[in-house]
This record gives C-alpha cells, structure tokens and sequence, in this order.
C-alpha cells in the first residue's frame, strides 16, 4: 500500500489548523427534518465560518449524518433555512446541480465508478459538469491524486484499490470541483484500522490549508487536532459547541460528559 505523500504528520499539534475568516459560509436557521414519526433534526440553528473546520459528534441516532447531508440537499428538510455563501438551497434542476458542485461530499462508503479508471473518476464532474476541457481536466486530476498520495494508481480500477487509497479518490474527486465546503460523513467508518490514518491525514492538510470542512466522524484523536470547533448532538438536537480543548477537558452538558465517558471506558 502507498503512503499518503506531502499531506502532513497524522500527529498535528492542536491549534494548527487555519484562522478562520469569521465570515459565514455555511448557515443553518432553524432547521426540521422528520422521518416519519421521528424529528431526527430539531430547529438546528448553526453558522459556519469561511475557513472553518467543524467537527460533528454525538451518538449513533443522533442526527449527525442527516445534518450533513441536508446541507447540500441530499436530504430535503421540512422547514428551516439553509445557506452555502449566501445562496439558499434550490429544491432540484441544474441550480441544485450547481450548488452540489460547491459542496464537495465524502462518504462512508466511496462511491466510485467501478467501470471507470481512477483518473476518469476524478476528470469525470470537471469535464461533464463543469466544461473542463480533457487535458486541462487531467492535469488538475493528477495534481489532485498526487496531493492525495495515490498518483501512482491513475490507471487502475476501484476495485485494484485498497479501501484507504479509494476514500483518497473520493476525496480528490470532490476536490476536483474546486468546492467551497467539503462534507465528510463518517469517511473512516468503513475502513480496516490500519486504513484509517492515510485518510486522516489529507483532510488533516486541508485543514491546514484552509478548507471549509464539516466532517462528522466518530475519530476523537481528528476532531481535537484538526477541529476549529466541536458540535456534539444528541437525539436530533445540538446540545452543546465548543473549542475541541473546552469540549474535550470541560464538557459543559451532562449528555456530553456522559458521551466521553463511555469513549474513554471502552
């Protein structure tokens, strides 16, 4: 397996991740969102800054991956608000097609075209969707996979990958769209242990680098070296958003200090 290349140590210092600008990027207003019976998002209210990493946590049912998705209308909500600089979400057709081109999307599993090589994977949305002419498509693409550490496996096929260089792809796939905001949903949690790391380890760089991130995820060690806030929910609500050494040290809810507790005995 290759190693991930010029993306930074999987031990970053805390605190060593981009000022953000203060200015919103992504805006939450009382957001709803009901399956069913179920309100699995209640009046989320939440701002992200341009250059922000914010890392989403909470127990499993907890509606972290529905937050995430409702960003970029993956999951349509039920009243509320939603933003992503200063746009609201269209409800479909190419606008929405626009916004998803915005708002890059990494998932638990990697979604990737099985029929299609590694470099038509990445070159894939900048050509169809974008109007990227081939070469200049495949130029960026590779320059993407070498930031990711996989510029070696451009010719393969998904399934010649391991899980780890996959979600790599995933992730320069995303990038390939020059988004304003990534979303990550649980990215590691369908990745062997060992696995794991190289992938913390890009979104650790573009962290560093400034990228406007929203990353749920159940990788503590991530969240306190690479998070400009942390986000815990619970039961379609957030409870409680702090700085990751105030959340980590200092929980304030009993709900949180609850939470950790179970990590920390396990």
């Amino acid at each position: 397996m290759s190693e991930p290349e010029n993306v930074g140590p999987a031990q970053a210092p805390i605190g060593e991740t981009a000022t953000p600008t203060g200015e919103p990027l992504v805006v939450l207003e009382r957001v709803n969102k009901y399956f069913g019976s179920l309100h699995v998002l209640q009046d989320i209210d939440l701002s992200v800054a341009r250059g922000e990493v914010v890392v989403v946590i909470g127990p499993s049912g907890s509606g972290k991956s529905t937050l995430c998705r409702a960003i970029n209308r993956l999951e349509p909500i039920d009243s509320g608000r939603i933003t992503v600089d200063g746009a609201e979400l269209p409800e479909e057709g190419k606008e929405l097609a626009r916004l998803r081109a915005e708002v890059g999307m990494v998932f638990q599993q990697f979604n990737l075209f099985a029929h299609k090589s590694i470099l038509e994977n990445v070159t894939l949305g900048p050509i169809k969707v974008n109007g990227v002419r081939t070469a200049e498509a495949k130029d960026q693409a590779m320059a993407l996979l070498e930031r990711v550490g996989v510029a070696n496996q451009a010719e393969k096929y998904p399934a010649q990958l391991s899980g780890g260089q996959q979600q790599r792809v995933a992730i320069a796939r995303a990038l390939a769209m020059q988004p304003k905001v990534m979303l990550f949903d649980e990215p590691t949690s369908a990745l062997d242990p060992e696995m794991i790391t190289e992938v913390l380890d890009v979104m650790t760089s573009l962290a560093r680098e400034g990228m406007t991130m929203i990353v749920v995820t159940h990788e503590m060690g991530f969240a306190r070296r690479a998070a400009n806030r942390v986000v815990f929910m619970d039961d379609g609500q957030i409870v409680e958003e702090s700085t990751p050494e105030e959340f980590f040290t200092k929980p304030r809810s009993s709900r949180a200090q609850d939470f950790l507790s179970k990590l920390l005995t396990h």
